[in-house]
């Protein structure tokens, strides 16, 4: 699963350039490369701040905005890595809450690849090693690592001594590298506790709690699972949050979608269990509203892609690619937000994702499907959604880019009189960032 990025700064694109001519080009787990990579750096990874580590197959990208804006509210500075980007490459690497700027972005990936020569790393191991560089030597009063792939062997896998290790919601995805049944996966994210770190989770099916146990007592730390060490409920739209501390209430995410609320607890868990960086119950409250994620259930800006639709036109945009992300984006779309309209789904999905588990739930409330290729990587045919929407008796339309789709869209709704179509764009986060460019809304 080859990464892709560009860049319109020629500095940046030329670190780019090298970096595609040395990586082999896809990802290969295991340490071995970038523990290497980092001794030729003088191991920058073990002169981080306080380290959050988040793993999971869904929902850690959004534990991580929730844990930087509950940081941030109590005016702490923050490092935060994650992946993959959206738009520009700049916005995996955020430096003291700013995303790293193109000149400094380009000396450390040129730092990198100076002594990257015969390691064979990847991609995400250079972009890791180039990360972590920068994060050693700035100040900052914590560190937010995203695990990239599993974990277990992913390259963030590195740190030895995070404050608290957060695992998010588990399912099926990346099969080829993590296996193909939850107690596999679950034991390779599993695979990021560390001891004196608590290892913080969601709830989980019970057959996963000896895979859970077991990957704690290997660590010498404690396992904190959602229902038992701590938990969480939504009541008279406020979360209420407790464990062994006592009891908080916050308000409700921000960012759309009921799983947030799962999010947003395992993010306050994870504060709480740890004694580094003490967060105060203002800032904890702070968090939900402060949160912003990109491309996760994103209602979209009337800009230059969208500007023919209707006024009253409402555009959603979500990268999910996998049956988990599937059932929570459709149980956003109840009823009472539809109101009688069924969904225009434009959507595009790379090849090895699992389309009709991700669209099995939206059964009933799509109109049509709009079939887009994703530039640069193997996709879904046309075909394959047209044999779906056949399945469900409606129509769908394969276009060669997004702006015909809009197009499409906008003219068929002229002709039906909708002033209020509602369209979810989704299955992939490499074309959800081509969305937000052509649309212009560049994550900051």
């Amino acid at each position: 699963m080859a990464d892709h990025a560009v860049s319109d700064d020629p500095q940046v694109q030329a670190q780019l350039d090298r970096l595609w001519s040395l990586s082999p080009g896809a990802d290969i787990l295991g340490l071995e490369r970038i523990t290497r990579l980092l001794e030729r750096l003088d191991d920058p990874h073990h002169r981080l701040p306080p380290v959050f580590h988040v793993a999971g197959t869904n929902g850690k990208g959004s534990t991580c905005a929730f844990l930087r804006a509950a940081l941030e509210a109590d005016g702490r500075t923050v490092h935060v890595f994650t992946s993959p980007h959206l738009v520009r490459f700049n916005e995996r690497i955020r430096i003291a809450g700013k995303l790293i700027d193109d000149a400094m972005l380009a000396a450390y990936l040129a730092r990198v690849l100076d002594v990257a020569e015969g390691i064979g790393a990847s991609f995400f191991e250079v972009t890791t090693a180039a990360a972590f560089l920068a994060f050693a030597e700035h100040d900052a009063d914590a560190c937010i690592i995203e695990v990239g792939l599993g974990g277990r062997l992913d390259a963030t896998n590195v740190i030895v001594d995070p404050v608290v290790c957060g695992i998010a919601q588990l399912g099926i995805d990346h099969q080829a590298f993590l296996g193909d049944t939850l107690p596999v996966i679950a034991a390779e994210k599993a695979g990021i506790a560390k001891p004196g770190a608590a290892l913080v989770t969601q709830r989980y099916d019970a057959a996963l709690a000896p895979v859970m146990q077991d990957a704690a007592d290997r660590a010498g730390t404690l396992w904190l699972a959602m229902g038992t060490a701590w938990d969480a409920a939504v009541y008279r739209d406020r979360v209420h949050y407790r464990d062994e501390q006592g009891h908080v209430d916050v308000p409700m995410p921000r960012l759309p979608g009921a799983h947030q609320v799962q999010n947003v607890a395992l993010a306050i868990a994870m504060l709480r269990h740890q004694q580094a960086v003490p967060v105060s119950e203002a800032a904890l409250k702070a968090a939900p509203l402060w949160a912003h994620w990109p491309a996760r259930l994103q209602r979209l800006e009337r800009g230059p892609l969208l500007a023919a639709l209707p006024e009253a036109a409402e555009a959603w945009l979500d990268g999910g690619h996998n049956e988990a992300a599937g059932q929570a984006i459709s149980a956003f779309f109840t009823a009472d937000r539809l109101h009688s309209r069924q969904i225009q789904l434009v959507i595009g999905m790379l090849a090895n994702k699992d389309m009709d588990s991700y669209l099995a739930p939206f059964g009933g409330r799509i109109a049509h499907i709009h079939a887009l290729p994703v530039p640069g990587h193997d996709h879904h045919p046309p075909e394959r959604f047209a044999a779906i929407a056949a399945r469900w008796g409606i129509g769908c339309t394969a276009h060669d880019d997004p702006e015909a789709a809009i197009a499409a869209i906008a003219q068929d709704a002229a002709q039906a009189q909708d002033a209020a179509p509602i369209i979810l764009i989704a299955g992939s986060l490499y074309m959800a960032g081509e969305i937000l460019r052509l649309n212009g809304q560049l994550p900051d």
